[in-house]
């Protein structure tokens, strides 16, 4: 069964996934980046290899969505998929269901440094282009010309519709619904990991020591993360900008123009107010 991390890009997804891959896949929950690799994405092509022969044609990878996650769960083992795609059904398939899925975890991010963000890791000069990308209700990726996978190997169909479609999409439609939110894990990581941790223990049927999940914590605070891609052990960057960039730095008021801090406000609101955004 698939323990599911999602969220919009370039909201907390990595972060989350170092920590949960340290807790799991580390002797001491010691982060070095190594353990990360086992925590996979979905979709990318190799689960789609002997299930489609076109690996451009959205239509079939959607239709396939269910029978790639029916091969993962063969082994009848708890597993990570991280994804950035919205739960969303196409021509009656949908991405998931709780047939495949024992849970989900969904990080959410102010769309406001999402923006700033995702202007850094997409290399957008302009902030107006951004700000429709974060709009973008129908936005894929993996089909456009724009390189946003640093293996291009794994390049496959991926809609991750706006910031908005994308939390609702996964709002309360999987069993064991998790919501974490970005600004939560800056100000109290102790509180918000150890929410995550008790969520697993409980999915999982096991407990965690907390020597370990406090290690958990401290090598995968912002700033040590951003120690160890400076010296070269996170390798998922791609295009020579930083992952780790800006984080608890980012500040939307100073550096984004008052017209599109009000269209997003506006487009958002509902969400927004909902989540103590506004």
């Amino acid at each position: 069964m698939i323990i599911w991390l999602a969220s919009y890009p370039k909201s907390g997804n990595t972060w989350v996934r170092a920590f949960i891959s340290s807790l799991l896949y580390s002797e001491d929950g010691i982060n070095d980046f190594t353990q990360l690799s086992k925590i996979n994405q979905f979709p990318v092509r190799k689960q789609f290899k002997t299930l489609v022969n076109n690996f451009q044609d959205y239509k079939m990878v959607s239709a396939n969505w269910k029978n790639a996650q029916d091969l993962l769960n063969l082994d009848n083992e708890i597993k990570f998929l991280k994804t950035h795609h919205a739960h969303v059904k196409i021509n009656n398939f949908d991405f998931t269901d709780n047939s495949n899925s024992l849970g989900v975890i969904y990080i959410v991010r102010d769309p406001r440094t999402v923006l700033l963000s995702l202007k850094n890791h997409f290399a957008i000069k302009d902030p107006f282009e951004a700000k429709n990308f974060l709009l973008n209700e129908y936005l894929w990726l993996g089909i456009n010309k724009r390189k946003e996978f640093k293996d291009e190997s794994n390049k496959i169909p991926t809609l991750i519709g706006s910031w908005r479609i994308n939390y609702l999409s996964w709002k309360n439609k999987i069993q064991n619904y998790l919501l974490v939110k970005y600004e939560n894990l800056l100000q109290n990581p102790y509180k918000e990991f150890f929410k995550i941790s008790n969520y697993l223990e409980k999915l999982m049927n096991c407990k965690f020591d907390k020597e370990k999940i406090n290690n958990a914590i401290k090598s995968t605070s912002f700033e040590k993360l951003q120690r160890l891609e400076e010296k070269g052990y996170f390798n998922e960057h791609g295009r020579g900008v930083k992952f780790f960039n800006s984080g608890p730095n980012s500040d939307w008021k100073s550096e984004l123009d008052e017209k599109i801090v009000q269209e997003l406000n506006i487009k958002f609101n509902n969400e927004m107010l909902e989540l103590g955004y506004l």
